[in-house]
């Protein structure tokens, strides 16, 4: 069987069993705080375990897309180096929630396995639970007696709770379990030694190939144990594990799961797979990280510095790393996998064929980062090695060096000195980091006096969204010094002031007091407290203060901030909605917007964008501002949580048309206030990070301003102005034709002076010298040296230009001339560029120089003559 017909005969096998098929979950996690990613197949059942969501169908089977590469289950740096460990891998499974129980799982099990699969009874052996005194628990004779109708009593082994004791967490739904395992050796190795004691002890070719748990525990956050109402089974069986039992391989990355992959890396790299153990493990982790890489990208998460996208980053940079360093692969590669891949398993899981471009060109732009850094940092890291031949271990300072500098992941630095045979001093790389945050926090640091207390208030309250004007009271103040300069720092009992937050700035204005204005120059939060940062105080602090907040900053802040909500629902509706908002800044001036994105918008997509986002201003769009909204609530209508915010039980949303999203900042009435928006430039921030910045407005409208007085300027210039581009055009035309003559005009000069300089060459010694100054361009001399250099092999030329004033000197030395070692146009050069006041350098055939004196270079044509005359002494 191939692979795809043993994961069908699977669903075929328990769909017969009135098991309802159901799709797998994604791999990558969004909703649970607790998991980035799936790691077993039950997860997106565990809501029905632990009682949260009703029973649907009461039998359930799939296959379920798993990653295991931190935490508990992580197998990352065994990948590659064995035979049977992934990080991503499938699980095929069956569930019973409530139904059946241990008799029909097993009787299923053993059916499946020997009836339709075929495995040979005597290479399978099972384990029970044997029992725990701590828990107070006998051996599971029931789950015995039932494998006893199967197996041979002696293939029944007892298990510890580590191997046969599933628990979902320190509390929760537990129970039970049986292990199958299928003993692939050949017969004589089985003869030899048997099975049953090589059962879980690590051997390759001795493994496990599915686990039943009976779920009939709850675990108590005491420890304790008391049984649950209702009776689960939750079953997993490793795919490729199966494929390598059923296809009679001794290695998962022997069938076809990972062959034509491996096939393709060895295609690519030009070594063929099985020649070598290192490039073998090369090429294995690679066919199994590209699966991780891909099917995250295609569930949504680009690799990043943080959380789950650090996490795909660091698989996606192991599998660079070991392609560059075993196979010699040192150009964007791993890309080019995505179509086998998606051939092996698009047909089942269609997320690869319809997300395959974004997937290759995500991983080529990482690949292309990464590589550059990869080259940097590895060639440090070689050197490091050769100059501290006979050290085992790596100074923890050089770790640090390769991470700050180079950014080199840490881990990254481990394995390679594993390689070498070395450790990495991980002391010293963690102070080496300690004392680079130190220093960020001294560059950031201020000295804060002690709070001067005015009133106890405990909770300052903010009114910014309904008014920007508020008779209030300093409840506190301080002094605080930064950077050699004084200022103070005021709370308010109420205050209209936004605080910097959600990328938004905050808010500038006035306190007046007796008639005094004091300007409030930023607005930030600090332990709940809204911060008003100013450079005096009142001069007495305990009196009523107006707050008034800029109402033109404010304004042009709000149309930028609006802006922001429109752009991004904009970007998904014309590039896709694997548009994720990474990061923004809302200034008054300008807005700032990061979202997730695999490659440069083109001129023609930006024009889109921006005519969508101002027909959605011109719309006027009234805003639909909902306050403390239960998050529940908020979501269901559709509003996004944005990037790894924290929100709340109730939030803020804020609706415009059909753009809903949960925002704290503040905003526009409707959009029409925007005005008009301009994009001003879009770039590349990361791999798969774009930014742009654009202008709304007032803003705006200067810039078009700008760009008519700019057009009318041409205009008149080029004295066309029915059609001002035709008039540049010719303009250009007329320049390159001119150009062109010039240039036709420069060679005959060069073609006239070559023969010219050739008869007044003079011979010094078995050296001709060609000595003069001419009038040429730096390029057209250039080209005539090198011409007079090669029409001989005994030809030293010196030659002095001035054009537009400035002086200049070449110095070309044929071939012949230069190996005999008498003489260097580098070393000359220096020496006649002193008479016209300049410098210069170059190769031992040609060198050049300018300068400032005009009168010198008749000078340093006669030195020239004299040091090669002296040469010949």
């Amino acid at each position: 069987m191939n692979a795809q017909q043993i994961r069908q005969t699977f669903l075929d096998f328990f769909s017969s069993k009135g098991h309802h098929i159901v799709p797998s979950a994604p791999m990558v996690i969004k909703d649970d705080p607790t998991l980035m990613f799936t790691n077993a197949g039950m997860n997106q059942f565990k809501d029905i375990f632990l009682g949260n969501s009703p029973v649907k169908y009461p039998r359930i089977a799939n296959t379920q897309k798993c990653l295991r590469v931190s935490g508990k289950h992580n197998d990352l740096e065994e990948v590659g180096h064995d035979t049977y460990h992934h990080t991503m891998f499938e699980m095929l499974g069956n569930w019973s929630f409530g139904d059946y129980f241990k008799k029909e799982a097993i009787d299923w099990a053993w059916e499946l396995l020997t009836s339709v699969y075929g495995i040979e009874k005597d290479r399978l052996y099972v384990t029970i639970f044997g029992g725990d005194e701590g828990d107070g628990l006998e051996p599971d004779m029931e789950a015995y007696g039932y494998w006893k109708a199967h197996i041979a009593e002696d293939r029944i082994l007892r298990g510890s709770k580590k191997d046969n004791f599933w628990e979902m967490g320190d509390s929760g739904p537990c129970g039970p379990c049986s292990e199958i395992h299928v003993d692939l050796r050949s017969d004589a190795a089985r003869k030899e030694v048997s099975g049953d004691t090589l059962v879980n002890t690590g051997d390759p070719l001795v493994i496990e190939i599915w686990n039943l748990v009976f779920m009939e525990f709850n675990r108590l956050a005491n420890g304790s144990l008391q049984p649950l109402p209702a009776k689960h089974v939750d079953t997993g069986m490793g795919f490729e594990r199966l494929c390598m039992a059923l296809q009679h391989k001794q290695s998962n990355y022997d069938t076809d799961v990972f062959r034509s992959l491996t096939d393709a890396i060895s295609g690519l790299c030009k070594i063929p797979y099985g020649s070598n153990e290192k490039t073998d493990i090369a090429m294995r982790v690679i066919a199994d990280h590209v699966r991780a890489i891909a099917f995250a990208i295609a569930d949504g998460q680009l690799p990043s510095n943080n959380k789950a996208g650090y996490v795909i980053r660091r698989i996606l940079r192991r599998a660079i790393r070991y392609g560059f360093t075993f196979l010699k692969l040192e150009e964007p590669f791993i890309y080019k996998l995505i179509p086998v891949l998606t051939s092996l398993m698009g047909n089942y899981f269609e997320e690869l064929k319809s997300q395959q471009s974004l997937i290759e060109k995500v991983i080529a732009e990482e690949e292309a980062s990464f590589l550059r850094t990869l080259s940097h940092g590895i060639s440090k890291f070689n050197q490091y090695i050769e100059s501290n031949k006979g050290s085992k271990e790596i100074e923890g300072s050089f770790a640090f060096e390769l991470y700050d500098t180079y950014g080199f992941p840490i881990d990254l630095t481990g394995l390679m000195a594993r390689e070498a045979g070395m450790t990495v001093d991980m002391d010293g790389f963690s102070r080496g980091l300690e004392l680079q945050k130190e220093r960020s926090r001294k560059d950031a640091s201020m000295e804060l006096d002690d709070w001067v207390i005015i009133d106890e208030t405990p909770e300052e309250t903010f009114v910014g969204y309904d008014t920007l004007h508020t008779e209030t009271r300093i409840t506190r103040y301080r002094r605080v010094r930064a950077k050699g300069k004084d200022a103070f720092q005021i709370v308010l009992a109420v205050t209209p002031f936004y605080a910097e937050s959600g990328g938004q700035v905050g808010d500038r204005g006035i306190l007046i007091s007796e008639g005094r204005e004091i300007q409030v120059i930023d607005t930030r939060k600090e332990n709940n407290l809204i911060i008003h940062l100013t450079e005096s105080l009142p001069a007495n602090p305990s009196l009523p203060v107006a707050a008034i907040v800029s109402v033109e900053a404010r304004t042009s802040t709000a149309n930028n901030h609006s802006a922001t909500h429109l752009l991004h629902h904009t970007l998904r509706e014309i590039i896709g909605t694997h548009v994720e908002q990474k990061g923004s800044y809302v200034h008054p001036d300008y807005l700032r917007f990061d979202f997730s994105h695999f490659s440069r918008l083109s001129g023609e997509e930006l024009r889109q964008i921006e005519h969508s986002v101002n027909r959605k201003i011109r719309e006027n769009l009234a805003v639909d501002e909902q306050r403390h909204v239960p998050f529940d609530k908020a979501r269901e209508q559709g509003a996004m949580a944005l990037f790894g915010e924290k929100y709340g039980d109730s939030v803020r949303v804020i609706r415009f048309g059909e753009s809903v999203e949960l925002c704290g900042g503040t905003h526009v009435h409707a959009t029409g206030q925007i005005g008009l928006f301009k994009i001003v430039s879009e770039s590349a921030i990361a791999a798969g990070v774009r930014r742009i910045e654009a202008i709304t407005a007032e803003k705006a409208e200067a810039y078009y301003e700008d760009q008519l007085v700019l057009i009318d300027e041409i205009r008149e210039l080029v004295k066309n102005p029915a059609d001002p581009i035709k008039g540049v055009k010719n303009i250009i035309d007329e320049n390159q034709k001119l150009r062109s003559r010039i240039e036709q005009v420069e060679a005959e000069k060069v073609n006239n002076l070559f023969s010219e300089l050739i008869s007044g060459s003079r011979e010094i010694d078995g050296c001709r010298l060609i000595s003069a100054r001419v009038n040429l361009d730096a390029s057209s001399a250039k080209d005539l040296a090198f011409k007079l250099m090669s029409a001989a092999d005994n030809h030293l030329i010196v030659l002095g230009t001035l054009y537009e004033n400035k002086p200049g000197l070449l110095i070309a030395i044929s071939e012949g001339l230069v190996k005999s070692g008498r003489y260097n146009a580098a070393q000359m050069i220096k020496d006649l560029a002193r008479e016209i006041q300049g410098g210069g350098g170059g190769q031992p055939h040609f060198a050049s120089a300018g300068g400032k004196n005009p009168d010198g270079l008749d000078r340093a044509l006669e030195k020239a003559a004299s040091i090669v005359a002296g040469s010949s002494d």
